[in-house]
């Protein structure tokens, strides 16, 4: 749905993006993470036709943004950081003045303002001034807003600053709702938890580079620091199975933690050696670094790995 083969954009003898990739599925949650200054802005403004990149391949939705910006636009719905809603109006205005924006005529205008105005749980609201919204509900009106008329794919940019717990974790479901409904998600956030949650797939972008690109199980594994809890019945399981993994036992204990990265062909072989050496295991678990140390680690220096 969403492809990139060599962007670049720079801004006097500044480079901004130095040779971008992207490969985004119809109907994926992809998320865009990087540090401030790394060039997400840029990416997102050039991929929904704000501005024009020095050079590089972009396909939206099979439509080239500097060729066919019409049919990009067509294509997509774009919701920024803060809340672009008429605070003076209702909820169920702002989502006619969309329509009526978009020439959907009245009363297909009107039937899409429903949808939304359910879909999004802001019936009951529908008819109350957006000034008296919570923080969550302006939010949800936002989103609602940008999917008037009825696009394929939806660039979200921080989609839940702001918002308490309770209402970040409305606002997944509202994403998961939509990409299960077959619409491509763009994300770019700055909560690490928020892309671990809802990701199909995360790139890292660092001084205008990919520097990093998979899903979140991915990308934990290329941070050193993973293991594998092993759990038995009696300290001498625990010994059998070190003397096995050639490890030093622990000590008078009934769990070992073995280096690894949690891998599914790590752990077949991991198996097959205690079955080998006869121990039983009572139970494993494992433990990979989170989606803080990938970033940490991906982002510490000052150029791209």
């Amino acid at each position: 749905m969403i492809s990139a083969t060599g962007v670049h954009k720079a801004y006097g003898g500044t480079a901004v993006l130095e040779g971008v990739d992207l490969d985004v599925p119809t109907g994926a949650i992809f998320a865009l993470l990087g540090p401030n200054g790394a060039g997400k802005t840029t990416t997102v403004n050039i991929l929904t036709t704000l501005i024009r990149p020095d050079a590089g391949s972009i396909r939206i939705d099979g439509a080239d943004p500097l060729t066919e910006p019409d049919a990009v636009r067509a294509a997509i719905g774009v919701t920024g950081q803060f809340a672009a809603v008429d605070a003076l109006l209702t909820g169920e205005e702002n989502l006619i003045l969309i329509a009526d924006l978009l020439h959907l005529g009245r009363r297909p205008g009107r039937k899409r303002a429903a949808e939304l105005l359910e879909l999004f749980d802001l019936t009951a609201a529908a008819r109350r001034a957006a000034a008296t919204y919570s923080g969550g509900m302006r939010r949800r009106l936002d989103i609602a807003m940008g999917l008037v008329a009825t696009p394929r794919v939806v660039f979200l940019d921080e989609p839940t600053t702001g918002l308490d717990p309770r209402g970040r974790r409305a606002m997944w479901e509202t994403i998961r709702g939509l990409a299960a409904g077959g619409v491509t998600i763009f994300l770019t956030t700055q909560y690490l938890e928020e892309a671990d949650h809802l990701a199909d797939k995360i790139d890292v972008l660092h001084h205008g580079r990919i520097v990093a690109s998979g899903t979140p199980a991915e990308l934990k594994r290329l941070v050193p620091g993973g293991h594998v809890t092993l759990t038995f019945a009696e300290p001498a399981g625990t010994h059998t199975a070190a003397r096995a993994l050639g490890l030093t036992p622990p000590g008078d204990q009934t769990t070992l933690n073995v280096p690894g990265d949690g891998s599914v062909p790590s752990l077949r072989a991991l198996l097959a050696t205690l079955d080998a050496a006869g121990v039983e295991l009572e139970g494993l678990a494992v433990h990979t670094p989170d989606l803080d140390d990938v970033f940490l680690a991906l982002t510490a220096t000052g150029a791209p790995r």
